[in-house]
């Protein structure tokens, strides 16, 4: 493990404007630092008071990632995991509401002695103390903390007072970067630099000083842009990054190391000597095989969490648009994504629109809304053998589909749905019951990584290649135990249990009466990576490959 006087940081803030970024640019800078042979370690500070991020609306936030400790977490954390290749703990990630809670608990058992408990130091030391925390646990040699909002945000001052801190105690072992935005208004048609110089001047207001400043664009910059940006904002033209809009979020680590961010960090926090010299090459690779995908594998996913506005808001499902990316990638096609919603399809006329998909994803979600719809798409890809992909509610749907068009049980249902139903298929866990009745709505769930045995003979022991799997869930509702059986007279098979038997974590049809039509109960989005993609995916892709050669 690292001694703290070793341990480097560089913390992330953003400048100009939100979504500029400041996430994948992140998981670039720790992607190359980790090629170049660094033990990194990312944090995402969130400045909201929730706790976690558990109980935020998917289409207000975006996608909910759920780290292998159950801990809900903001997307970033899945871009660090996709980027990093591998798990991330729940010590880094940092909300606001983490860091109150901590700090009026301990008040409130008199941990500071009887004294006046502020924001300023008490707030900002514990900001402090999770940030040395996550280093110490991870035994890590450098830590990216990207720090969330906009530089001028309330929300977040507290945050960028803690880094100066941290600076002003240590100041060769830690470093800024802003990432900012360069418009091109388009009437002027020129790149403006003045948003950028005003964030820099906000962030110096601060008491903070970017090393590297990195400059999202509809296009790359050019010298003068750089030259005018270094002179008023006190920075080296060098150390003025360019980072142009691209088609993958991939390729970004390779545009940064074009312009030798990975040698400017080092230099900066004097690792020159500290670090053994990697390649690329893996990730290189990958950036070639997505540049020349020509062929292309239609997928439809079929949910509700798209409508904000009038624009679609697909973070909702980022991990599940990367999974089917990743293995798309690996068989050498590009997916062509379609967004469609469930409601439209409670019309029935509307469902022979979906025979020009290769394959079809019902995703994970919550409530009525849209239900009808769901399981019509559902009937139809069974009964029209188009490949069927459903996670967790999508997989519960599947067995009610199932259970109602051809066992007969016309009443199968979710107790979400009808609490006081008939033939309810898809129940509540006792546990999750008792905290609902107390209206303890965060953390309600199954969450984390959770074994499961996988039987012989099926699809899914065949795509994974062994008997047991571990992966993540985030959900309350299961196959009812009582309905087992009744569910599994015909074809339906139960290919993936817990080590009790007593839950059920995959649903299938066998290969003979279904090209793919498979269910899980967890969410196998969250440990798909770009070069490690999940071997369910990969299945279902191989699946739609095999309909577009043979469907004309």
């Amino acid at each position: 493990m690292m001694k703290k006087k070793d341990h480097k940081c560089i913390f992330v803030i953003g400048g100009v404007m939100s979504g500029v970024g400041k996430g994948i640019a992140v998981s670039s800078i720790g992607k190359i630092l980790q090629s170049k042979g660094l033990n990194v370690n990312l944090v995402k500070v969130d400045p909201y008071l929730n706790v976690d991020a558990g109980t935020m609306n998917p289409t207000e936030h975006g996608e909910t990632f759920v780290l292998r400790s159950g801990l809900e977490t903001d997307q970033d954390m899945g871009n660090y995991e996709r980027f990093l290749g591998k798990d991330i703990g729940e010590e880094n990630y940092i909300t606001s509401g983490m860091v109150y809670q901590h700090v009026i608990e301990k008040e409130r058992n008199l941990g500071y002695g009887g004294k006046c408990v502020e924001a300023v130091p008490h707030i900002r030391d514990e900001i402090i103390r999770r940030v040395e925390q996550a280093a110490d646990v991870n035994g890590s040699q450098i830590s990216v903390i990207e720090i969330g909002g906009t530089v001028g945000d309330f929300q977040n001052a507290l945050f960028i007072e803690a880094a100066r801190v941290m600076h002003m105690a240590n100041p060769k072992n830690v470093m800024f970067i802003m990432v900012t935005y360069l418009p091109i208004p388009g009437k002027i048609g020129e790149m403006k630099t003045k948003p950028t110089q005003n964030a820099i001047r906000q962030l110096n207001s601060y008491g903070v000083q970017p090393d590297v400043i990195i400059a999202r664009s509809e296009v790359p910059l050019d010298k003068k842009r750089k030259e005018k940006i270094a002179v008023s904002c006190s920075v080296r033209s060098e150390d003025v990054i360019s980072a142009p809009d691209i088609d993958s979020i991939y390729e970004v680590p390779v545009n940064f190391e074009r312009d030798h961010l990975g040698d400017i960090v080092l230099s900066k926090l004097d690792l020159n000597k500290k670090t053994k010299r990697t390649n690329f090459t893996q990730w290189k690779n990958l950036v070639k095989r997505i540049k020349k995908q020509k062929k292309t594998v239609k997928i439809a996913i079929v949910g509700k969490y798209f409508g904000t506005g009038d624009f679609t808001l697909s973070d909702a499902y980022l991990s599940v648009i990367e999974a089917i990316k990743f293995s798309a990638y690996k068989l050498g096609v590009e997916p062509e994504i379609h967004w469609l919603n469930s409601i439209d399809f409670e019309n029935k006329r509307k469902l022979n629109a979906l025979k020009k998909f290769q394959g079809i994803i019902v995703p994970g979600g919550f409530g009525e809304t849209g239900i009808a719809g769901k399981l019509a798409v559902i009937e139809y890809a069974r009964e029209n053998k188009i490949p069927y992909f459903g996670l967790c509610y999508g997989m519960q749907l599947m067995v009610i589909e199932y259970a109602r068009n051809v066992l007969g049980i016309k009443k199968a249902n979710t107790v979400e749905i009808d609490p006081k139903g008939e033939d309810p298929i898809i129940g509540l866990m006792p546990e999750q019951k008792k905290k609902l009745e107390k209206l303890e709505y965060g953390a309600s769930m199954r969450l984390g990584a959770f074994p499961a045995y996988l039987e012989r003979g099926t699809l899914a022991r065949k795509l994974y290649g062994k008997e047991i799997v571990e992966e993540r869930h985030r959900h309350r509702y299961e196959v009812n135990p009582e309905y087992i059986e009744r569910l599994s007279s015909e074809d339906l098979v139960f290919s993936g249990v817990s080590p009790d038997k007593r839950l059920m974590e995959i649903a299938e049809l066998p290969e003979k009466k279904h090209p793919f039509f498979l269910g899980t109960q967890f969410h196998p989005e969250f440990q798909a990576r770009p070069l490690s993609p999940h071997p369910l995916f990969t299945g279902f892709i191989k699946a739609a490959m095999k309909r577009r050669k043979s469907y004309k």
